[in-house]
């Protein structure tokens, strides 16, 4: 049983900061070099999903790690409010189109866990609805694996409630961060022990484990989740294709 309070926030105590800073560089540019590979073979995809609080680093952790990769091998989709069309369809409907093809770096940056989420924490689907959505949901990355090749590395972006208050006044206090204010997110944070509640339950009901991220600091939050990208890509058998025996032939044209 995973239970969210049970985890840090933080960086663990006399963590380099210079070091975890320099470490994070390298490891970045060893990601653009994996998925230059992963693009020409297309043979594996990959699908990253971060989900967490707001302001919990969805779109910096997105930066940081894929910030030397071509953008012809990254697909990268936000989701927000479903528009009336998507509530037309079934939950995932919005969600299949944007899976990755083999190749490809998928980053969904809030996901189709959003419908487990933020409408059961304002009861706008019952516990029956949120079970069945929760099966499909298994079924669905099941199929991403089983199928495509696809392997889903799902991130709970860990953020403390005294360092959301921060990041939030920071919206408001600096001007440059000001378009990011949205007085919904001050809304959102008084449902925080609910939020915290459907999380912890989501993580222990998902068949593909999550893997929890410290975030309060930013330059510990880039450094553990492109160390895990890394990883992941790692654990593929990743090589550059080669010329076939009739491509062969073609040197002596050459």
């Amino acid at each position: 049983m995973i239970r969210l309070s049970d985890f840090e926030t933080r960086a663990p105590e006399g963590t380099d900061e210079k070091k975890i800073r320099k470490e994070t560089k390298k490891i970045a540019k060893e990601i653009q070099e994996l998925q230059s590979i992963m693009f020409a073979q297309k043979k594996h995809s990959l699908l990253v999903v971060f989900q967490g609080m707001d302001s919990s680093g969805k779109d910096g952790s997105t930066r940081e790690a894929f910030k030397y990769c071509s953008p012809s091998g990254i697909k990268t989709k936000g989701f927000g409010k479903p528009t009336d069309e998507e509530f037309a369809h079934d939950f995932l409907w919005r969600v299949h189109p944007h899976a990755p093809a083999k190749g490809e770096i998928s980053v969904f940056i809030r996901s189709h866990y959003e419908d487990v989420l933020i409408q059961r924490v304002h009861k706008w689907i019952d516990e029956e609805k949120v079970t069945q959505r929760i099966n499909a949901i298994n079924a669905w990355e099941e199929l991403l694996t089983v199928d495509n090749n696809t392997t889903v590395l799902k991130f709970y972006l860990h953020l403390s409630k005294d360092r959301q208050k921060e990041k939030l006044m920071e919206r408001i206090e600096t001007p440059r961060k000001n378009f990011k204010h949205n007085d919904g997110d001050w809304e959102e944070r008084k449902h925080w022990d609910k939020y915290m509640e459907c999380y912890e339950d989501v993580i222990n009901r998902s068949k593909i484990p999550w893997v929890i991220a410290p975030v309060d600091q930013r330059w510990y939050r880039n450094y553990f989740i492109a160390n895990k990208i890394l990883e992941t890509l790692k654990s593929m058998d990743l090589e550059y294709p080669k010329l076939t025996t009739e491509r062969e032939e073609w040197k002596k044209y050459v």
